[in-house]
C-alpha cells in the first residue's frame, strides 16, 4: 500500500471513529443509570452540604432503582472531592455535590487539577444560605450603630470567620469595602469555635451562614444585623437585608449544587436535573432543609451554569483586590 492510500485511510477511519463519539455517548445517556452512582461530597458526614446529597441521593435512587451512594472526601478546602468527580469517567456515575468553595478556590490555589468552569457539567443548584452579620445581644443594636463605631476607631473592632478565604471571610472583606471601614480579621478552624468566641465576647461581631446560625437568632443569644442576600431569609423575616441598611452589593450566599464530569452525556444531565427539581419539590426535602437555615434553589441546569460563572467571576474580583493567596 502507499505511503499516500494509506494516510488517506487512515485519515478515513480517524473521522469515522470521531463521528461516532456522539453516537456512543448519546447511547451510553440513553442507558444511564445501568451501575451504582457515587455522589462524592468535599466535607465531612452530618454538616449541611452532606444532608443535601443524602436527601437528594434518596430520591434519586428511588426514581431509577439504582443505587446513590454518597461518599464523605473531606480534605485540602474540598478541592479533593473536586478533582476526584473532575477526573472520574463522564458517564453520570460519578458525582459532586459541591458548595461555595468551588468557586473561590481557583482563585485562592495555584496549583489544582480542576478548573470550575471547563471541568464540570452543572446539573441544579440545590440550595443557598446567606452569610449573616451577628453580634451578641448586648452589643449593637443596628447596621448603623456598628458602622459609627467601626468609622469612629478604624482597625480596632474584629469579626470572626471560619476561615480564610471562606466565605464568611470574604463578606467580612466585602462589606469594608462597600461601608468604607476598617475591620480585623479573625480566622477559626471552623464554624464552631468561631461561633464560641462570638458568644464569648471575644470577638465584636462575626460573619455566619444561615445554615448554623439560625437557632442562635431566635433563642435571643445572638443578635442578627443584616444578610448579605438580594432577599430576606424566610426564617428571620424581620431582619433587613444588607440594601435595605445603606450596603447594595454585599451579597455572599453558602450553596450547595449538583455537577457531573465535564462532557457527561446530556441525556443524563436532563435526566438528573429533572429529578432533582422533582426532589426540591418534596414536601420532606424542603422542610429538612429549611429547617438547617436553608433557602431551597432548584433551577435548570443553564441557570446553575450562569451561577457558577457570576460566583467565580465577583469572587475572582474581591479575591484580587485583597491580594489574598493560600498556597
Amino acid at each position: 500500500m502507499t505511503p499516500n492510500r494509506r494516510q488517506v485511510l487512515t485519515g478515513a477511519a480517524a473521522l469515522a471513529l470521531g463521528g461516532m463519539a456522539p453516537l456512543v455517548r448519546a447511547q451510553a445517556g440513553a442507558e444511564w443509570p445501568n451501575g451504582p452512582v457515587k455522589i462524592v461530597v468535599g466535607f465531612s458526614a452530618g454538616g449541611p452540604t452532606d444532608l443535601a446529597a443524602r436527601l437528594i441521593a434518596a430520591r434519586l435512587q428511588a426514581a431509577f432503582g439504582q443505587s446513590f451512594v454518597v461518599e464523605n472526601k473531606a480534605g485540602a478546602g474540598s478541592n479533593l472531592a473536586s478533582e476526584i468527580v473532575a477526573a472520574a469517567a463522564p458517564d453520570g456515575h460519578t458525582l459532586l455535590m459541591a458548595a461555595a468553595p468551588i468557586a473561590i478556590n481557583g482563585h485562592l490555589y495555584r496549583n489544582l487539577k480542576f478548573d470550575v468552569l471547563k471541568s464540570f457539567d452543572p446539573v441544579s443548584q440545590v440550595m443557598s444560605a446567606p452569610c449573616i452579620l451577628a453580634v451578641r445581644p448586648d452589643s449593637y443594636k443596628t447596621m448603623a450603630e456598628l458602622l459609627a463605631a467601626a468609622k469612629k476607631e478604624p482597625g480596632r473592632l474584629s469579626y470572626s470567620s471560619s476561615g480564610a478565604g471562606g466565605s464568611q471571610h470574604l463578606a467580612g472583606e466585602l462589606l469594608q469595602q462597600k461601608a468604607g471601614i476598617q475591620l480585623i480579621h479573625v480566622p477559626y478552624k471552623g464554624a464552631a469555635p468561631a461561633l464560641n468566641d462570638l458568644l464569648g465576647g471575644q470577638v465584636a461581631m462575626g460573619f455566619m451562614t444561615s445554615l448554623s446560625s439560625v437557632p442562635h437568632f431566635k433563642s435571643g443569644k445572638l443578635r442578627a444585623l443584616a444578610v448579605a442576600a438580594p432577599q430576606r431569609l424566610p426564617q428571620l423575616p424581620d431582619v433587613p437585608t444588607m440594601a435595605e441598611v445603606g450596603l447594595p452589593g454585599v451579597e455572599i450566599n453558602s450553596w450547595s449544587g449538583l455537577l457531573a464530569p465535564a462532557k457527561t452525556p446530556p441525556q443524563v444531565v436532563e435526566k438528573l436535573q429533572r429529578e432533582v427539581a422533582k426532589a426540591l419539590a418534596a414536601p420532606d426535602v424542603r422542610e429538612k432543609l429549611v429547617a438547617q437555615g436553608a433557602v431551597v434553589v432548584g433551577g435548570t441546569s443553564g441557570e446553575f451554569a450562569s451561577y457558577l460563572a457570576r460566583e467565580h467571576g465577583e469572587y475572582g474580583k474581591l479575591i484580587k483586590s485583597i491580594k489574598l493567596s493560600l498556597d
